[in-house]
């Protein structure tokens, strides 16, 4: 018997504005693609000054463009019509954590420490506080929820280089700060886990007056394959659009310059169509 899932279309997209000081080359990654529980059936990037840009697939998959871009102002516009399963993340609290000899080779790289997840400095803090849990998903669902009650979420808290291990000693920070954390603690405890950023839709849940933003959560190997956690909204989650994965929020940034360019402004759309 086969079980038909119901789908809706989210319409997703960003616009960013930058002062370029001098010639400078730079990579952008806004774009999701296509993947098992999501389908783009549109999209448009443009920029202004129109500019000529190349597009290529990063080491974890991820779709990213790059261009050079001339001194003065500077604009990226991206939209997307995206549809995803109108269902919740998937779960399974029956999902086991498995044996290192069994993970993947593949899979290994997400055990490491990385540049803002250095699980090697709180192994000891993650052994004390989830050691004597029941493995599986229930740890990993404790791990989440100790994060999220742990952190304050404050925009303007964090700064670009801010650690995991900082944001737990501060106790407040934004999403990828959430993100980074869990998964700092999932590896200390020999739990795969990687960050995965993109765009989040407000599809049944209570209405968020706050300016919408990218997301950022993660995914944790169990039983086989990768579940979503997500420690900022500590709960299932419908309509989410995946841009990129990695070890951490160093490898899906959403736009690297290499020179002077300063931000002036960023605008994120992700909002349900109806039918």
């Amino acid at each position: 018997m086969t079980t038909t899932v119901s789908t809706t279309r989210v319409r997703v997209g960003c616009d960013f504005s930058f002062a370029v000081a001098a010639p400078i080359s730079a990579v952008f990654q806004v774009e999701p693609q296509d993947e098992p529980r999501q389908r783009v059936l549109e999209h448009s990037l443009s920029f202004v000054p129109p500019g000529a840009h190349t597009t290529y697939q990063d080491t974890f998959g991820n779709r990213c463009s790059r261009l050079n871009l001339r001194p003065g102002s500077f604009e990226i516009h991206y939209e997307a019509m995206v549809e995803v399963p109108r269902i919740p993340d998937d779960t399974d609290p029956e999902a086991p954590e498995m044996p290192i000899g069994e993970v993947p080779s593949e899979v290994l790289l997400y055990l490491l420490p990385s540049a803002f997840c250095l699980s090697d400095g709180l192994v000891n803090e993650a052994w004390a506080r989830f050691g004597d849990l029941a493995p599986g998903w229930s740890r990993v669902q404790a791990i989440a929820t100790a994060v999220n009650e742990h952190l304050v979420f404050d925009y303007g808290s964090s700064s670009p280089t801010y650690t995991a291990a900082e944001a737990f000693a501060a106790g407040r920070g934004v999403c990828r700060d959430f993100a980074h954390l869990a998964i700092t603690f999932c590896r200390a405890l020999n739990i795969p886990a990687r960050y995965v950023f993109g765009y989040l839709p407000n599809i049944d849940v209570p209405f968020d007056p706050a300016p919408m933003d990218f997301a950022a959560w993660m995914e944790v190997w169990l039983g086989g394959r990768w579940w979503t956690f997500d420690p900022r909204n500590n709960r299932a989650r419908t309509g989410r659009v995946v841009i990129g994965r990695g070890r951490d929020a160093v490898d899906v940034a959403m736009v690297t310059t290499y020179g002077d360019a300063r931000l002036l402004g960023m605008t994120v759309q992700a909002e349900e169509v109806p039918a």
